[in-house]
C-alpha cells in the first residue's frame, strides 16, 4: 500500500513519462530511450520502497546512463548496488527502437555505471543501511531520457539545441518542483553543475536551498582522485553532513 508521498511521486513520473513522449528530437539524435516506459517496473519500486517519506535532501543527476537508469529504471543504476543495496529487481522491457549497440539487458547487464558504484557505494559505506539512507535522502534524475546518436554515442541534453531542450526541460522542471513539493525537501543537491543549473532554475522562489556535489563520471580527472572524499567535503561544507 502506498502512502500519499509515494503516489504523489508516482503520478508525477508517469506524467513526465508522457510528457516527454509527447516531445520530437531531429539528427544527430537518432535513438531516444524513455526507461519510465520499459523499465517502470523498477522505476516504481523504487518509487514505491523509497520516496515515501518526508527528505531532507534530494540528489539530482542529469539524465540515465547506458548502463544505469538505462537498463534498470532506478537513478545512477550500477545493477549490484541497486539488486542489493537499493532492493530493486524486477524483469525489464525493451525500448521500441533499440540500438544494436546499446541493448538493453536489465538486470541481466554485466557492465558497470562507474558513477552510480562510486554513488550508492559512497552512501551505503556511510549509511550501512537503505532504509537509513532513504530516510532523509532520495536520488532522481532531473532528465528521464536517454539520447544516441546513430553511432550508438551518447548526447546529454546539455549538448542539444535550445529549440528541443525548451520543452523538455519544461517538463522536467515540472517533475521536480512536484518531487520536492510532495517530499517537502529543504535541500536539492546538482550532481554536477548542469544538476545545479536546473535546480536553481525549476525551484526558483520556492525556498528550497540548492547545493552541488562533484559528478562521479569517470571522464571527469578530478572524480578519479577520490569521489567519494570530495564529495563528503562538499556535504560537510553545506552543513549536511
Amino acid at each position: 500500500m502506498t502512502n500519499a508521498i509515494t503516489q504523489q511521486v508516482l503520478v508525477a513520473a508517469e506524467k513526465l513519462a508522457d510528457d516527454v513522449d509527447a516531445l520530437s528530437f531531429a539528427e544527430p539524435t537518432a535513438f531516444v530511450y524513455n526507461p519510465l516506459r520499459y523499465a517502470w517496473s523498477g522505476h516504481r519500486s523504487y518509487i514505491e520502497q523509497h520516496a515515501g517519506s518526508v527528505k531532507k535532501v534530494v540528489f539530482l543527476g542529469m539524465n540515465p546512463g547506458p548502463f544505469g537508469m538505462a537498463q534498470c529504471g532506478v537513478p545512477f543504476g550500477e545493477i549490484d548496488l541497486v539488486r542489493n543495496w537499493v532492493g530493486v529487481d524486477t524483469p525489464i522491457g525493451k525500448p521500441l527502437h533499440e540500438h544494436p549497440k546499446r541493448p538493453i539487458d536489465g538486470f541481466d547487464c554485466t557492465r558497470s555505471e562507474v558513477s552510480g558504484r562510486r554513488l550508492w557505494g559512497t552512501f551505503k559505506e556511510r549509511y550501512g543501511s537503505a532504509a537509513a539512507f532513504f530516510k532523509d535522502h532520495y536520488v532522481a534524475n532531473y532528465c528521464p531520457l536517454v539520447f544516441m546518436e546513430a553511432s550508438g554515442k551518447n548526447r546529454t541534453p546539455d549538448k542539444m539545441p535550445a529549440s528541443e531542450v525548451a520543452p523538455l526541460y519544461a517538463a522536467c522542471d515540472e517533475h521536480l518542483r512536484a518531487i520536492v513539493q510532495a517530499m517537502q525537501a529543504e535541500w536539492v543537491i546538482g550532481v554536477g553543475a548542469f544538476a545545479e543549473g536546473r535546480a536553481k532554475e525549476a525551484l526558483e522562489g520556492t525556498g528550497t536551498k540548492i547545493g552541488r556535489i562533484l559528478h562521479p563520471s569517470p571522464a571527469s580527472p578530478v572524480a578519479n582522485r577520490g569521489w567519494a572524499e570530495q564529495a563528503t567535503k562538499q556535504m560537510e561544507a553545506l552543513g549536511l553532513w
